[in-house]
């Protein structure tokens, strides 16, 4: 069957879950299906935007976005199903789906109601992503959900009127011969990392949806033998940017070991990192899966995140780590289990080898790819 994926991200471009995810499954993919990636300058047919939408008013970004949804429907003619991606690709799914008389398949990596703080960023554009979003996902032909809890959220509280039929859960997945303990410490060297020192890692984008103001307080709160490690970088809007940046100058100025990582890193340093990690953090106030957490997992490090979404789903409470329920006394509460898991590195470490266990057994892409095989199949 010829599949065309729609996505923003694919590689070398990946900066966040949706990517990594569109990244793994469509190399497992190819052992079922004749897959063709369509994305944002890359991929097997890359696509720009058109020269007479630049410019840096934000809307005009959500406006680019349309135009390359255009482009990939206008290449997409010789499909047989389209799958799309995120808001950014969704309305190619739907355009293809209204011109070529095909199914078009959704995943759901996020949903637009549930993420407000977008219009710091998009401005009226972020009218325009919610509209497609909404659009194609109504019309969509199946929704593949990556957790319950997204499946709850969509049908719940984003858009009550999908028919529940229509939505299927498939997790994200991990490649845990990837995404595996690395024992060396030159990463560490290398960024000042002290392997002798307990160390708090958190991975994400600055962005509102990954809480890292909350991780910046809680972490006032941290033992002072933890070293925070933040590879955060890529803020949403430059006001956010300042933010972050102040808070990072207001706890260097209270305690030693806090390192921050700007630039994307090259994932064979992540992964040092995640094995050396005595916890990974993931204060997320929105997250359907996180797969992020299993990346984590994968490298043997116990996890504290915040109870929301699809996390839950993950990370096994009490025993891959520890779940932390939003509210006044987050941050408070944050602090207090990574302070447990530093006191006791015995069970931070079982914590640890429990989470590999579970990324292995649980969410092996393999499995992923041929349970999507099997839903493109049930609609043609």
């Amino acid at each position: 069957m010829r599949v065309a994926i729609f996505t923003r991200e694919y590689p070398p471009d990946v900066y966040g879950g949706a990517g990594v995810h569109v990244e793994y499954l469509t190399r497992e993919l190819r052992a079922f299906e004749d897959v063709t990636v369509h994305a944002w300058g890359t991929g097997d047919v890359p696509h720009t935007a058109w020269d007479a939408l630049a410019g840096d008013a934000p809307h005009l970004a959500a406006l680019r976005t349309l135009s390359i949804d255009l482009t990939m429907t206008a290449r997409a003619d010789t499909a047989d199903i389209v799958h799309s991606h995120t808001w950014y690709a969704n309305l190619a799914g739907h355009l293809s789906k209204l011109t070529y008389d095909i199914p078009h398949v959704a995943t759901v990596h996020s949903l637009e109601p549930l993420r407000p703080w977008k219009a710091e960023q998009l401005g009226g554009g972020y009218a325009l992503s919610s509209w497609a979003e909404k659009t194609a996902l109504e019309a969509a032909d199946a929704i593949i959900a990556v957790s319950q809890g997204s499946r709850a959220d969509m049908l719940e509280r984003a858009y009550p009127d999908i028919d529940p039929g229509k939505v299927t859960v498939i997790y994200n997945g991990i490649d845990t011969e990837q995404y595996a303990p690395d024992p060396d410490t030159d990463v560490l060297a290398k960024y000042g990392v002290d392997p002798d020192r307990p160390s708090v890692v958190f991975v994400g984008r600055i962005t509102r949806q990954k809480g890292v103001e909350l991780l910046l307080e809680a972490a006032r709160s941290f033992v002072p033998e933890a070293q925070l490690v933040l590879c955060a970088g890529s803020a949403d809007t430059p006001e956010l940017g300042a933010e972050v940046e102040r808070r990072v100058a207001d706890l260097k100025s209270t305690r030693s070991g806090v390192i921050w990582l700007e630039q994307m890193l090259p994932k064979h340093e992540v992964i040092q990192l995640l094995s050396h990690a005595t916890v990974f953090a993931c204060p997320s106030i929105y997250e359907p899966l996180g797969i992020v957490n299993l990346e984590a997992m994968a490298c043997e490090a116990a996890v504290v995140a915040s109870h929301v979404g699809g996390i839950p789903e993950v990370v096994v409470d009490g025993e891959t780590g520890y779940l932390v329920p939003l509210g006044g006394t987050f941050a408070a509460e944050f602090a207090e289990r990574v302070n447990a898991l530093i006191a006791d590195p015995d069970t931070a470490r079982a914590m640890g080898r429990a989470g590999r266990e579970r990324a292995v057994n649980d969410f092996a892409w393999g499995a992923i790819a041929e349970q999507t095989s099997a839903l493109y199949r049930s609609l043609v």
